[in-house]
Protein backbone atom coordinates (compact mmCIF):
# COMPACT_ATOMS: atom_id res chain seq x y z
CA UNK A 1 0.00 0.00 0.00
CA UNK A 2 2.21 3.31 -1.74
CA UNK A 3 1.59 6.46 0.60
CA UNK A 4 1.92 9.21 -1.79
CA UNK A 5 1.28 11.67 0.46
CA UNK A 6 1.04 12.79 4.24
CA UNK A 7 -0.76 16.13 5.46
CA UNK A 8 -1.73 16.52 8.91
CA UNK A 9 -2.75 13.03 10.22
CA UNK A 10 -3.78 12.21 7.00
CA UNK A 11 -2.73 9.45 4.84
CA UNK A 12 -3.13 9.55 0.74
CA UNK A 13 -2.39 5.79 -0.53
CA UNK A 14 -3.71 3.22 -2.96
CA UNK A 15 -3.72 -0.12 -2.61
CA UNK A 16 -1.17 -2.07 -4.84
CA UNK A 17 -3.71 -4.59 -6.01
CA UNK A 18 -6.31 -2.48 -7.28
CA UNK A 19 -8.45 -5.45 -9.06
CA UNK A 20 -8.27 -6.84 -12.21
CA UNK A 21 -9.44 -5.18 -14.42
CA UNK A 22 -7.78 -2.37 -12.54
CA UNK A 23 -9.93 0.37 -11.28
CA UNK A 24 -9.19 3.95 -13.02
CA UNK A 25 -6.96 6.19 -11.31
CA UNK A 26 -8.15 7.22 -7.84
CA UNK A 27 -6.89 7.32 -4.29
CA UNK A 28 -7.61 6.55 -0.57
CA UNK A 29 -7.16 8.99 2.90
CA UNK A 30 -7.15 7.76 5.36
CA UNK A 31 -6.95 8.81 8.79
CA UNK A 32 -7.40 6.88 12.47
CA UNK A 33 -10.32 3.88 11.10
CA UNK A 34 -11.95 6.80 9.03
CA UNK A 35 -11.28 6.11 5.04
CA UNK A 36 -12.39 7.40 1.95
CA UNK A 37 -11.80 6.91 -2.01
CA UNK A 38 -11.89 10.16 -4.53
CA UNK A 39 -11.96 9.02 -8.11
CA UNK A 40 -9.34 11.52 -9.82
CA UNK A 41 -10.74 11.85 -13.25
CA UNK A 42 -13.02 12.89 -14.80
CA UNK A 43 -13.04 15.60 -11.90
CA UNK A 44 -11.81 14.88 -8.45
CA UNK A 45 -15.40 12.91 -7.03
CA UNK A 46 -15.83 11.23 -3.73
CA UNK A 47 -16.26 7.18 -4.28
CA UNK A 48 -16.95 6.28 -0.92
CA UNK A 49 -16.66 7.55 2.76
CA UNK A 50 -16.43 5.39 5.93
CA UNK A 51 -16.46 7.84 8.82
CA UNK A 52 -15.66 11.01 7.61
CA UNK A 53 -17.96 13.85 8.71
CA UNK A 54 -19.06 15.93 5.63
CA UNK A 55 -17.35 19.12 6.45
CA UNK A 56 -14.21 17.19 6.48
CA UNK A 57 -15.00 14.95 3.00
CA UNK A 58 -15.15 18.52 1.60
CA UNK A 59 -11.59 19.40 3.22
CA UNK A 60 -10.20 16.69 1.90
CA UNK A 61 -11.75 16.68 -1.76
CA UNK A 62 -9.97 19.92 -1.75
CA UNK A 63 -6.97 18.66 -0.66
CA UNK A 64 -6.85 15.66 -3.60
CA UNK A 65 -7.80 18.63 -5.73
CA UNK A 66 -4.57 20.42 -5.46
CA UNK A 67 -2.51 17.37 -5.19
CA UNK A 68 -4.43 15.83 -8.33
CA UNK A 69 -1.43 15.64 -10.53
CA UNK A 70 1.02 14.55 -8.25
CA UNK A 71 -1.06 11.70 -7.22
CA UNK A 72 -2.01 10.65 -10.69
CA UNK A 73 1.86 10.77 -11.37
CA UNK A 74 2.11 8.49 -8.51
CA UNK A 75 -0.72 5.89 -9.80
CA UNK A 76 0.94 5.61 -13.25
CA UNK A 77 4.21 5.31 -12.46
CA UNK A 78 3.56 2.19 -9.69
CA UNK A 79 1.23 0.62 -12.46
CA UNK A 80 3.73 1.12 -15.28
Amino acid sequence: MPVVLRIANYRFFFYSNEGDPREAPHIHVMQGRDEAKFWLQPAVSLAYNDGFPARTLNHLQRLVEQHRDDLERAWHEHFA
